[in-house]
């Protein structure tokens, strides 16, 4: 048994346990404070701790706080100027220190950093070890030792709405755009764009915020357009071809909108056809490859038009019918079972230095393209060499001289012009890639680069729209993205975005019976057909929607890759 003294009482001692209690309740609160900072209440704020705390920041860090602002206790704050707004907190253990400015609703965990010139907008979350440093040591003078060299600081800003991830870093310079989020980790080290969310170090666009619930809208809408597309253009090739079949030929528009023979024409109906895994109704096949193969240059081993011939005096290599023909003639042949008749010596055939010059030679400046195009024939026509014939070594000399030419800021090969701007070296790479990094399964040097400036393009030309929504501009900005994204995320949400622009516009350009025009105001064609569906199929396969399309190209505008080894 216990004994109470005289003048103790149970109430009494059940005061002392309860005002114990209250003491330890209230130390646990102030220590949670320092952690939890979101639990501070109207009367933590109040408190006179906390007034004494920010009257002495006032005087001693230039500090200046809304009545709703609230610093824990052992925050460490050693500014020269400070701005807290409403409802805004600093946690305990984190360090702020130089010239800051916090807008309302903005939080600082524990161990986050803030160092030098920043400003804060509203709404800023800033997670624990993140570390936001306004300014940076001289370093550049080797002779002065680095504690020696003067600071600098331009300022980093971070507008409203943003989210920055523990242990990210952003460094001095920098703006952060609203409403963006800098994932755990990131190193920022460049201006990030508005509602971006940016990963990795360096920091780099991942995707922007929304796109995943605006995707999924798409990916339902693409998938409908494929169907449609593909019910109706399975069903109706053999129409399209017998459109433009002439007694076993055919005649078709071109893309300069002009209708003219053109062994093309047989190779777009092989293509079409064999895509949708048949052939042609009536086409002879035995007379088809002999067709085909007697196009073949005897002496160059390349294929002019036998219904356009190179002018007189023309170098075959420098006719651009020979040189596609490669391509197009080449492919159909493989379609049917065959291959070119014989080698094809006019890539290989000679020195070092000839070819290089050859290449050097191409319109690098005036028309990328058109050398891209060149570029594209001489890699099928070492393909075709290597797998049905001999090849030397021309395919190293080719790949390196590729990779001693390329502009590694735009990731592209050739120049701008001033009427076109960036629209020709794009074209060009799209030629070039296809008969060489993507035709042999190489990785393409620079992709994110390259992403760049294919997607600066196509915002440059209003994601061609008009006259320039034709099917050769969206052919030639499709294709990059779907091969240098298979390298890379960068960017992928806007590739897919326009992935999803071309499928659900092509459903609506269908003529039924008559296929695809190149372009609007054209007459429907075989090639614009046969481009059109491989197209979507190239930004179907971009979105891993393919097999949900009955179209898959065979011939110029495959996508399978042999490999070096062949």
């Amino acid at each position: 048994m216990t004994l109470l003294s005289h003048d103790e009482s149970p109430f009494s001692r059940r005061d002392a346990l309860s005002a114990s209690e209250e003491a330890i309740k209230a130390a646990d609160h102030a220590e949670r404070l320092q952690w939890l900072t979101w639990d501070r209440t109207a009367e933590d704020i109040a408190s006179p701790e906390h007034v004494a705390r920010k009257a002495r920041l006032a005087l001693t860090a230039g500090a200046v706080f809304a009545p709703t602002a609230y610093v824990a206790a052992d925050a460490a704050i050693f500014t020269s100027h400070l701005v807290l707004g409403e409802n805004s907190w600093i946690a305990g253990h984190a360090l702020v220190r130089g010239d800051i400015e916090f807008g309302a609703n903005s939080t600082v965990n524990s161990y986050a950093c803030i160092s030098g010139k920043v400003r804060f907008g509203d709404g800023v979350r800033i997670a624990s070890h993140a570390s936001i440093v306004g300014f940076n040591h001289g370093f550049d003078d080797p002779n002065v030792p680095i504690h020696a060299q003067k600071h600098y600081s331009a300022g980093i800003v971070v507008e409203d709405d943003v989210w920055i991830g523990a242990n990210a870093v952003i460094l001095d310079g920098v703006t952060v755009g609203k409403g963006a989020v800098i994932a755990a980790g990131a190193v920022v080290s460049k201006d990030v764009p508005p509602l971006a969310i940016v990963a990795g170090v360096p920091a780099k666009v991942v995707r922007r915020r929304g796109e995943l619930a605006v995707g999924r809208q798409a990916k339902g809408d693409s998938e409908g357009a494929l169907k449609r597309l593909g019910d109706m253009a399975k069903s109706q090739w053999p129409d399209i071809l017998a459109r433009h079949s002439r007694d076993g030929s055919y005649l078709s528009f071109e893309a300069s909108g002009q209708a003219k023979p053109s062994i093309r024409h047989l190779c777009d109906a092989i293509e079409i056809a064999t895509s949708f895994d048949a052939l042609p109704e009536g086409l002879d096949v035995p007379r088809a490859i002999a067709q085909l193969q007697d196009v073949q240059d005897a002496a160059t081993g390349l294929f002019p038009d036998p219904f356009q011939l190179p002018a007189p005096g023309q170098a075959m290599r420098d006719n651009g019918l020979a040189l596609y023909n490669v391509l197009a003639v080449g492919y159909a042949l493989e379609c049917l079972g065959s291959h070119p008749r014989q080698r094809i010596g006019a890539v290989e055939d000679l020195d070092t230095n000839a070819f290089c010059d050859w290449l050097d030679g191409l319109s690098w400046r005036e028309r990328a393209w058109g050398a891209g195009a060149a570029v594209d024939a001489i890699g099928t026509a070492l393909y075709f060499n290597a797998r049905y014939f001999s090849t030397g070594r021309t395919r190293e000399t080719l790949f390196g001289w590729l990779a001693l030419k390329q502009d590694r800021a735009t990731g592209l090969w050739g120049s701008t012009t001033e009427a076109e701007g960036l629209l020709q070296p794009v074209n060009g790479f799209y030629r070039l890639t296809r008969g060489t990094y993507a035709q042999f399964g190489l990785p393409v040097p620079q992709a994110e680069a390259a992403i760049n400036s294919v997607l600066l393009n196509y915002r440059n030309y209003g994601g061609f729209s008009g006259p320039t929504y034709t099917a050769c501009n969206l052919l030639d900005t499709i294709h990059p993205l779907r091969l240098c994204l298979q390298q890379t995320d960068y960017r992928r949400a806007e590739a897919e975005a326009i992935a999803h622009a071309i499928i659900q516009r092509a459903v609506e350009r269908w003529v039924p019976g008559e296929g695809f025009a190149f372009a609007d105001g054209h007459a429907t064609s075989l090639q614009g057909t046969e481009m059109w569906l491989s197209v979507v199929h190239l930004a179907a396969d971009l979105l891993s929607m393919a097999d949900a399309f009955p179209f898959a190209p065979k011939g110029v505008h495959r996508t399978r890759a042999v490999g070096l080894g062949l």
